[in-house]
């Protein structure tokens, strides 16, 4: 029976801190943050298992770095292909026809490959969706602290003051029952039944293009092993320009993804695997190879980000938030980020030793870092356009017309060589799809759990969307270093994170051991204190932390537990301030009456083109 604020009467079925709704990358990742964290929660999925498809399969650097800490990256790794697999991007007509160009992707390049190494512990890899989500599956039922039930439908909530109770039901049984959580995550991707109920829309382009994907096995070694990529794109004459035949690696060099247009009048039936094994056929360019049909699914593009990421005690993250086309492969990693960010804050919450204050910073982070993702990958699908319009390819035109484009590149003449320059710009300006570190790995939280040191924020070195720029500016990532513990390497991200906040300073510290005392008396939060130098245990061999550290040896730097700076410090001198930013930083009831709470910035400059 309702009562008149619409919450149950009743006892709820099931009785949990947490509820995630949805088992994808994003649900996945919440629910194993919250289990390292210890934090007993429950994940409902409307769909028997994990994904049967590939879907989304890029793994970036800063994913790389998440998985490390919530301890799957080796698991991962073990079933990816590596990085240098990933080298190269590939235009061309057919596999088996001409090549028309191609640019080092990934980090691979030998102009890039020193950047990537520098900044992370991690590599990119390639993991498909279908085969990543059992990993993490696997892990979070091995923690033992979440429950995960698939083939379970969310039909609605209510919040009120004390939680939230969601209605569910088993999709064999048809039995309906009643969950009560003190938090919701809705992590049930696009048209997201929570964002529903919340009354929150997305904003863009929703639908614009069809595609299709198809799932496929062929033995392709001989087109591609000499040039390995994960994305082959065949720009075939006759085709409407611009329209490409996407080739994507699931498994060198067997098993693959082919995604072309959903075209009404392609002339061909899409969901007929006979029809589609002939468009494979033809894009390949070798009638002669077995292809074996797995899969072929329909879907349609969208360009879409929230404005709010949630309601009271209700946040949502992944594609319910944010959707964007397959360019930049941004999705799946955007995904995981917002989990990670939202999940220690949950933790602190629950346990009392951080306000409500702080799960609105959720909010004021995470959202302009989806925007600015979602805005990428709409730039660069614009940017393919850009090769067939070097080539000349343009509408009315024919095959024979097309083909004779083509040959004029290999010309000794005006007309050949003015066609080489632009194309070799046009597939230049795919690096900001394949090669966007500063997108990647640079997103700084301008606005958020940040408590600013009074610093103006750092100029990128270059092209904020291509370079990467290594700084402890409060609400950066901390700059990766490689360090030694004894006769172990590691890297700074390695020493911080897992749940904890850590202050990194230099030899001695003693002040800095005083003020964490200080901090977790007042807040209930303990600060790990780390040295690093001459005779700590913590070594700089290489020199590599005293570079990027930016405050002096005995300055303290404040790490989040999702490894983002919180605070730094210039020298020791500023110790004592310690207590005063942790209460800040939690929103703890501790916090001086009156100061302003984290992250002062406007939350719209969280994130963007200048977050190199």
């Amino acid at each position: 029976m309702p009562a008149a604020d619409g919450t149950s009467r009743t006892a709820p079925d099931v009785r949990v801190p947490v509820l995630v709704v949805g088992a994808g990358p994003a649900g996945l990742a919440a629910s194993l943050a919250l289990s390292r964290y210890g934090v007993r929660h429950l994940v409902v999925h409307r769909h028997p298992g994990t994904a049967h498809t590939p879907r989304a399969h890029l793994l970036n650097q800063r994913t790389g770095e998440i998985l490390r800490d919530l301890g799957v990256a080796d698991r991962v790794l073990a079933e990816a292909a590596p990085a240098d697999l990933l080298a190269n991007h590939v235009f061309m007509t057919t596999f088996a026809g001409a090549e028309i160009s191609r640019l080092d992707a990934y980090g691979n390049g030998p102009d890039r490959i020193g950047d990537y190494r520098a900044a992370s512990p991690a590599p990119m890899c390639n993991l498909p969706q279908h085969l990543m989500e059992p990993l993490m599956a696997a892990a979070v039922q091995e923690a033992g602290v979440g429950e995960l039930r698939f083939g379970q439908d969310f039909r609605g909530l209510e919040q009120d003051e004390d939680g939230v109770t969601a209605r569910v039901a088993d999709r064999d049984s048809g039995r309906e029952y009643t969950v009560r959580a003190d938090y919701v995550i809705g992590a049930d991707g696009a048209r997201s039944r929570v964002m529903e109920q919340l009354g929150l829309t997305v904003e863009g382009p929703s639908g614009f293009a069809g595609a299709v994907s198809t799932w496929f096995e062929a033995d392709l070694s001989r087109f591609s092993a000499h040039r390995p990529a994960i994305l082959y794109m065949g720009t075939r004459p006759g085709d409407r320009p611009g329209d490409m035949r996407v080739f994507i690696s699931v498994r060198p060099w067997n098993e693959w993804v082919f995604l072309c247009a959903d075209d009404p009048d392609g002339g061909f039936d899409k969901n007929d695997p006979e029809a589609m094994r002939a468009r494979i056929v033809e894009s390949i360019g070798d009638s002669s190879v077995p292809v074996t049909i797995k899969n072929i699914s329909p879907w349609a593009l969208s360009s879409t980000i929230a404005p709010r990421y949630g309601v009271g005690r209700v946040f949502c993250v992944g594609d319910a938030v944010h959707q964007s086309p397959p360019t930049n492969g941004l999705g799946l990693n955007t995904a995981l980020a917002d989990s990670f960010n939202l999940c220690w804050k949950l933790r602190l919450v629950l346990e009392g030793r951080a306000g409500p204050g702080l799960l609105e910073t959720y909010q004021s982070e995470r959202q302009p870092v989806g925007a600015q993702a979602v805005d990428r990958a709409f730039r660069s699908m614009l940017d393919l356009h850009g090769v067939a319009q070097a080539l000349g390819f343009a509408e009315g035109q024919d095959a024979d017309e097309q083909w004779r484009l083509l040959r004029e590149l290999e010309e000794d003449t005006k007309e050949g060589q003015a066609r080489r320059e632009a194309l070799a710009a046009a597939t230049g300006q795919i690096n900001y799809q394949v090669n966007a570190h500063g997108v990647e790995l640079g997103y700084r939280y301008r606005s958020g759990a940040v408590v600013p040191d009074g610093t103006p924020e750092p100029l990128p070195d270059g092209d904020p969307e291509l370079y990467y720029r290594a700084t402890t500016w409060p609400g950066a990532r901390l700059p990766h270093a490689w360090l030694e513990d004894g006769r172990r390497r590691c890297s700074t991200l390695d020493v911080t994170g897992h749940g904890r906040f850590v202050l990194l300073t230099g030899p001695g510290g003693g002040r800095w051991h005083e003020a964490a005392r200080a901090a977790a008396e007042l807040t209930g939060v303990p600060v790990t204190v780390r040295g690093i130098g001459p005779g700590e245990a913590l070594r700089d061999p290489y020199g590599q932390w005293e570079r990027v550290r930016e405050v002096a040896a005995d300055g303290g730097v404040l790490v989040r537990p999702d490894g983002h700076v919180g605070w730094r410090a210039a020298t020791a001198d500023a110790a004592d301030q310690l207590p005063a930013v942790m209460a800040r930083l939690l929103c703890h009831p501790s916090a001086t009456p009156g100061a302003e709470g984290p992250g002062t910035a406007p939350a719209a400059d969280a994130a963007g083109p200048a977050a190199g």
